[in-house]
């Protein structure tokens, strides 16, 4: 069964954020909040634990997994971006975007859309999720809680769905979903994928 840990969203506390990351640095497979509804995550070295996350889910190796990353100090090393993708990226973000970006050399296979070779990347504003990432100083493997038939809103949904599957849930009050928008870049140009809680009036 999940540990719990109540987080405060605004001013999260640190000493509960350092036992969540120690969870994530022995392995742990995490249910977090973000500014888009809950996710699930794990540490990027994490094979098991990303197979987890597929199993969770019922994902596919076709299926982009996300960098949920603290900034874009370190984006080059794991995403192939051109001059204005970049500028594009600087301008939106943090938020509720999901970006698909063409992966470099340096990120593992299994992370990536098994034949596009492409991921996701994720810099969110939610103060729990800049907590975690500052203190793990890598980015976590992730992806949106989403099973079918269900709705997250708050920490009961989600303990009734993967409290026997996670090992850590972290509760800050609700958080109802509204997926991400999602933009790929892969082609050189701008071509929204799914419109989701991300302002695209602010792309062009």
């Amino acid at each position: 069964m999940a540990k719990l840990v109540e987080i405060h969203p605004q001013n999260p506390q640190q000493r509960l954020i350092d036992q969540v990351v120690s969870e994530l640095n022995s392995g742990a497979v995490i249910a977090y909040p973000t500014d888009s509804g809950y996710a699930l995550g794990t540490a990027l070295g994490n094979k098991t634990g990303l197979e987890r996350i597929r199993q969770i889910r019922s994902l596919s190796k076709r299926h982009d997994f996300t960098l949920m990353m603290r900034d874009l100090a370190h984006i080059g090393e794991y995403a192939k971006l051109d001059n204005n993708a970049f500028r594009l990226l600087k301008k939106i973000l943090p938020g509720a975007y999901t970006f698909i970006l063409e992966g470099t050399r340096d990120v593992p296979k299994r992370l990536l859309h098994e034949k596009k070779k492409t991921i996701g990347l994720r810099i969110s504003d939610h103060g729990v999720v800049q907590a975690l990432l500052t203190s793990l100083s890598e980015p976590m493997m992730s992806v949106s809680l989403i099973l079918e038939g269900r709705e997250f809103y708050d920490i009961d949904d989600v303990r009734d769905a993967v409290e026997n599957q996670v090992d850590v849930i972290i509760d800050d009050g609700y958080c109802p979903p509204e997926p991400t928008t999602v933009i790929d870049l892969t082609s050189g140009g701008i071509e929204i994928i799914r419109q989701g809680a991300g302002d695209t009036s602010l792309i062009v």
